[in-house]
């Protein structure tokens, strides 16, 4: 018997294991709770490959011939060693996926759930998944798995950690089944989602009657508390055996690990972070390291993902002071140290393979009205430090923030162009205005997800830059950039910074 069964739902991408319930394990497993950890979006996924539905088309009869062949391949290193068999892969895999979806009216991917009836950013649709949890694509396999683990288990609670909208709508039909089936066990829901939902200021619980529990920022206090154990101030690794045999979709075993919780800035306009009033919180490097040691100890890995918003200075030097003998990848602010080629070059001894960047845009006039604390000759600097390191760089631009209009745009595109040989890969994104940020009260906002759950909306640009303008510019120039063009094409499909790292 255990007390709790903690749950990773369907759909989110199946690179590397959970690490949110990782570290919940290790935390009650340190406080003598017994406990159980099941990665049922890997599982979802497996079941999902195994269906045989009819298809039409050449690709799509192929996709579906070659699933195992493709599995294996892709949670293996040769594929990786040619780029274009590496895409053909995935996109064969991802084909398979959506073929099955499709026979369920539901848009289905590696990393993507979407169902053309619900919303997972309606509370009423998302108590109707719970309610209709039999109609779920997934129902086949969860209703018996589960079956299955709390006949094994015995649990007194399930926990539930819901971090993606991906997984939203699944999670809520696997609810709905266990509070039918097992309505004499307590359900527990944390995870970054729930997180999200409840900071916002007008919050109030739909989900009364449904869901027992909902936690909300790190678990690992509030789940001790709630079973009943007096938590010490000792931190706990996080603990992966649970998934230590499982296959996950990558050419080698990722450690995922956070050293850290919300960010050490924690001043960038508009930040969720900020507007969710998360609070800053570390792990003392050199504890980081004694913990990293641990985990390299009980399991043979060969890549470490740090999962914290920005790694600290603190700890990128305690890793050069102290290298963890295996490749790593973070992501991490523009920082003096990095100013430093000599720090750059110890970065890269110390296993440093690929640094994600917060760049955001390469006008100063934007950076200095998003108070990114970072300025353009510093963001060049660093780029030509790291590319002269030998240390892959995953940059990522934001366009249509308030301060930027279409001239600024085009300085992101010289600066991103002139620097093409120091920027490895690349991720565009469009702002999307989150609604309880301080600085959205000075914008008219208008909605463009229907929902009560929701966080972000549009507003109008106070210069005009409106999304068809930003959209226009990045597919008609930004993109057409022959330099540019060449770094897009570089990066992983679906599973884009997850796998950047196995081809630097």
């Amino acid at each position: 018997m255990s007390e709790i069964l903690l749950i990773h739902p369907p759909v989110a991408k199946p690179a590397e294991p959970p690490a949110g319930i990782a570290k919940l394990v290790g935390a009650l497993r340190g406080h003598k709770i017994d406990c159980v950890a099941v990665d049922l979006n890997l599982e979802g996924l497996d079941y999902v490959l195994r269906q045989k539905p009819a298809a039409a088309d050449t690709w799509s009869r192929r996709a579906l011939r070659h699933v195992d062949k493709n599995r294996a391949a892709l949670s293996g290193p040769d594929e990786y060693q040619n780029f274009d068999r590496y895409k053909r892969a995935v996109a064969d895999l991802n084909r398979a996926v959506e073929i099955v979806g499709k026979g369920a009216a539901v848009e289905l991917s590696l990393a993507n759930y979407n169902d053309r009836e619900l919303s997972p950013l309606s509370s009423q649709d998302l108590r109707q998944a719970a309610e209709t949890a039999a109609e779920n694509i997934y129902y086949p396999f969860f209703s018996r798995r589960l079956t299955e683990l709390i006949e094994s288990v015995t649990p007194s609670f399930i926990g539930f950690s819901l971090n993606y909208l991906s997984q939203a709508l699944c999670t809520f039909a696997m609810i709905g089944f266990c509070r039918e089936r097992f309505p004499e066990i307590k359900i527990v829901v944390g995870g970054g989602l729930i997180t999200s939902w409840v900071s916002r200021p007008d919050w109030h619980n739909p989900f009364a009657g449904l869901i027992d529990h909902l936690l909300a920022g790190p678990g690992e206090v509030s789940l001790l508390i709630l079973l009943g154990k007096t938590p010490n101030n000792r931190n706990f690794a996080p603990d992966y055996r649970d998934f230590s045999n499982l296959q996950y979709l990558a050419p080698g075993r990722i450690l995922p690990y956070a050293a850290s919780s919300g960010c050490y800035w924690n001043r960038c306009s508009f930040c969720p972070e900020k507007a969710e009033g998360n609070r800053y919180q570390q792990i003392k490097p050199e504890v980081v390291l004694t913990e990293l040691k641990q985990l390299l100890s009980e399991n043979s890995y060969d890549l470490i993902h740090f999962l914290d918003n920005a790694l600290s200075p603190a700890l990128l030097r305690q890793l050069v002071s102290s290298p963890p003998r295996i490749n790593w990848y973070g992501f991490t602010r523009i920082e003096p140290d990095l100013l430093d080629p000599d720090f750059c070059q110890k970065l890269k001894k110390s296993g440093c393979v690929m640094l994600k960047l917060g760049v955001e845009s390469g006008s100063a006039e934007v950076l200095s009205a998003m108070t990114k604390g970072i300025v353009v000759d510093d963001v060049a600097r660093v780029l030509g430090n790291l590319h002269a390191a030998g240390i892959a760089t995953y940059v990522y631009l934001l366009f249509g923030t308030p301060g930027e209009a279409l001239a600024e745009a085009r300085q992101t595109l010289a600066f991103t162009a002139e620097r093409h040989q120091a920027i490895t890969f690349l991720n565009l994104a469009i702002f999307n205005l989150p609604l309880y940020s301080a600085e959205s009260k000075g914008l008219k906002v208008q909605n463009f997800y229907v929902g009560d759950l929701s966080l972000y909306g549009d507003f109008v640009h106070p210069r005009g830059w409106q999304r068809q303008n930003i959209r226009s510019f990045l597919d008609r120039e930004f993109k057409r950039n022959p330099e540019i063009a060449a770094i897009i094409k570089r990066d992983p499909p679906i599973f884009t910074s997850n796998h950047a790292p196995f081809f630097c």
